[in-house]
This record gives structure tokens, sequence and C-alpha cells, in this order.
């Protein structure tokens, strides 16, 4: 699972008022090289939850983005590359999704979250 992923996922049972951010429960975490894309990461910017995003990186050891944001880093080299590796580089193969509110765990496996609901849960 990827940062980016993980950023649009919230959990959905049946009475959660506030399922976002998922915390993240790490267990297998990899690094895998991908080419950047400007586009791809000058659009995605806006659409990203910045301060669950950071939070995020910072669960998984990785410090080097700021907490504090606007378009103008956009024209950042250094900005657009630690924010590239963040999104898009680190890749969490193994652990689980926690639920803020009701600390549910949905478990992730090869990178694949399962965000299924229990019957009780829908």
């Amino acid at each position: 699972m990827r940062l980016l992923t993980h950023n649009m996922l919230s959990s959905n049972i049946k009475g959660v008022a506030n399922g976002f951010p998922l915390k993240i429960e790490a267990g297998k975490v990899m690094q895998k090289q991908v080419e950047m894309n400007l586009d791809f990461l000058k659009n995605m910017f806006s659409k990203i939850e910045w301060k669950p995003f950071v939070e995020a990186a910072k669960t998984l050891g990785y410090s080097e983005l700021s907490e504090d944001v606007d378009p103008s880093l956009l024209d950042s080299q250094e900005f657009l590359a630690n924010f590239h590796h963040a999104l898009l580089e680190i890749h969490v193969k193994e652990g689980a999704l926690v639920c803020p509110e009701t600390g549910r765990k949905f478990p992730f496996s090869k990178g694949i979250p399962n965000m299924l609901l229990h019957e009780d849960e829908v």
C-alpha cells in the first residue's frame, strides 16, 4: 500500500463519525524506485490531505516532509523529490490500518488493504 492509497481510505463502519485518517501499523515496509512524473505530482498535490499524509510518512520513518505547505513549493525540486518519494516509493506490504474512532483493525497483505466490514458493522 502506498501513502497515496492510505490518504484516500477511511473507516466506513456504521456509526463512525470520524474514520479518517486511519492509523498505520506497519509490519513490512519496502522502498521501490518509481520514475518521477512532475505533472502527476502537481495534480495530486491539491488532492492530498497534507497533515495526515505527513503523519503517515513519519509513522513509516520518513520525516523529510514539511508540515506546512503551499502551492509555491511545487517549484522546488527538493520538495517534489521528497513528495514523490513519500507518495509513491514507500510501500507498506504487511500490517493493519486502524480506525481512529473504534480501534477496529483492517489488515493488509501484499500491499492490499482488506476494508470489508463485518455484518454487524454495516
